[in-house]
């Protein structure tokens, strides 16, 4: 009779889901089991609120007229969803760059771009109540630079698969419109400096950022260091072979230059930014971290999964793939516990493939499997901040498209960023056997606390299903009285052969998409009664909010 009445419940809550509307919550016989098992007792670990990052890709500046993209309306709508966090102007091109004041280039503004006038900034205008949204680019101009920008990336990815990279100068006029950037949408602006200008006998020649740095305090910027993106690729970039033991001395001597500023000898300074772990690699970050361990506020590498032009679908959806960040990241905490106890470790720049992205894939839906596996991942391993490569800039794994409108994982990290708390909680799903399951991936956090209508001891689970079949989670007795707040994503409707590869995502069964330019939907779930297991449709992921866990480690 047992079996009876829990089939009969089953079936009455499958009722209950479609005449709700919602198909997305809904199992079905071919479904597989995973039992969730919890310890809420104590909070495996806490990462920073500025967890999920962004960066911007210096290749923005391969003319200094995309800049002016950062005053969009649009863009800085969507930016403002993703705060609190870092965001990072960096990658390849910043060891190109080279700071020219009074150089400013307008090449392709053109004469009678009088509003650009709205858009200079000074430090009197950044401070002045209002001007934030008295700073935006005018749309005749927005859409003649986004088409050009489109052309400017098929550029940029030529030099990066020839691997020859050319100069690039930039003025204060640049800096300032990166830091309104920033300063408008509530982030805190981390500068990559250019590591590969260099002295006669290999050492960091510091005037150059000097220059940099006088001016961004002589404008009040506040804002955080880097020097250098993946040191280990400078030979082959540029001819420079820099060793950990010298890298760390180039860090000291930024570190110095800071200490003797009046507003940036308290300021953040995060390296070396490299790639991940191979045999040379980890020597290489070893050695910096003997040397100048104490000059950083946090240790820095970058990781991809795949290689972007070799990269299938299938890369994306296997557990063996993903499995693989877990010993990159042990790697790298080792080395760095062993050398520097208790300093933070930063994923500095991630994304899916390395190379640009894989095209036709970094940018649509699936690629929203690696991305939240990494996010759970990285939190339980104890990384304090991941900073996603990237929100604009060249590429394939970028956030929003040429057009500036959202895409898949852009929609991911929003609802992360709203429903998941720092506090991380020990949680794996099960199969019958009691064996991790290798298709069904969960994380559970504490709720974060600034979400709309929060409980105390609220806590989300968040899921991501490989599987073609849908699953289905049993919960816990410690968790199955609560309600259920679901928020499920799946790809959006397309004509091809191919779902996973659309730029479009469903949450609950609707497509999402900007109300205007200002304005971003409103993300509700949908509320399941207690007592119920849940359903995830097959190639979907899912976050449960459960408002009434009660949990004493979450209030």
């Amino acid at each position: 009779m047992a079996g009876v009445s829990v089939a009969l419940a089953a079936l009455v809550f499958s009722l209950s889901c479609l005449g709700s509307g919602t198909g997305a919550t809904v199992g079905g016989p071919d479904g597989d089991t995973i039992f969730l098992s919890v310890n809420v007792s104590r909070v495996l670990k806490v990462v920073s609120e500025r967890f999920l990052s962004v960066a911007i890709d210096a290749s923005l500046l391969a003319e200094e007229k995309f800049m002016y993209l950062l005053s969009s309306q649009k863009l800085r709508t969507l930016a403002k969803a993703l705060t609190p966090g870092f965001l990072r102007f960096g990658g390849t091109k910043q060891d190109f760059m080279v700071f020219s004041p009074h150089t400013r280039s307008n090449a392709a503004l053109r004469p009678d771009d009088a509003s650009l006038q709205s858009i200079v900034m000074h430090q009197s205008n950044l401070s002045a109540k209002g001007v934030c949204n008295a700073l935006v680019l005018p749309n005749f101009l927005e859409e003649r630079l986004k088409k050009e920008w489109a052309e400017q990336e098929v550029l940029l990815q030529k030099e990066e698969i020839q691997g020859h990279y050319s100069k690039v100068r930039f003025s204060e006029h640049a800096v300032d419109l990166l830091y309104s950037f920033a300063n408008c949408s509530g982030f805190d602006l981390i500068f990559g400096l250019n590591a590969l200008l260099r002295t006669k006998n290999n050492s960091w020649d510091s005037r150059n950022a000097e220059t940099l740095l006088n001016y961004c305090e002589s404008q009040n910027y506040s804002m955080s260091w880097e020097l250098g993106n993946e040191p280990n690729s400078f030979e082959k970039k540029a001819d420079v072979r820099v060793d950990g033991y010298q890298l760390g001395q180039d860090f000291l001597h930024l570190r110095n230059i800071l200490k003797n500023s009046k507003l940036y000898h308290t300021t953040g300074l995060y390296g070396p930014d490299v790639s991940q772990p191979k045999n040379h690699r980890k020597d290489l970050l070893q050695g910096f971290l003997e040397t100048a361990a104490k000059a950083i506020d946090a240790c820095t590498w970058h990781h991809y999964y795949v290689n972007g032009r070799e990269a299938s679908m299938e890369d994306f959806l296997s557990p063996k793939v993903l499995d693989t960040l877990t010993t990159k990241i042990t790697k790298v905490l080792q080395t760095v516990t062993l050398a520097s106890p208790g300093k933070k470790v930063w994923l500095g720049e991630t994304s899916s493939a390395y190379g640009g992205g894989a095209t036709g894939l970094s940018d649509t839906f699936v690629a929203g499997f690696m991305w939240l596996d990494k996010l759970g991942l990285a939190a339980k391993l104890g990384i304090d901040v991941v900073v996603r490569q990237v929100l604009i800039g060249s590429g394939t794994y970028h956030m929003v498209d040429a057009n500036l409108d959202p895409l898949p994982d852009y929609w991911l990290s929003i609802l992360y960023k709203r429903l998941v708390g720092p506090e991380v909680l020990d949680a794996d799903g099960l199969t019958n056997s009691g064996v991790p399951g290798r298709k069904l991936r969960v994380y559970l956090h504490c709720t974060n606390k600034k979400s709309p209508n929060v409980r105390k001891g609220a806590v989300t689970l968040f899921a991501l299903n490989l599987s073609k079949k849908k699953m289905e989670i049993i919960m816990p007795s410690r968790l199955n009285r609560s309600s259920v707040e679901a928020f499920v994503l799946e790809a959006g409707k397309t004509t091809g052969s191919r779902p996973l590869t659309s730029r479009l995502v469903q949450l609950n069964g609707a497509v999402l998409k900007m109300v205007n330019d200002s304005t971003l939907p409103p993300l509700h779930g949908i509320t399941l009664p207690p007592g119920q297991s849940l359903k995830l449709p097959g190639r979907a992921f899912a976050f449960y909010v459960l408002r009434d866990a009660s949990v004493p480690v979450c209030w």
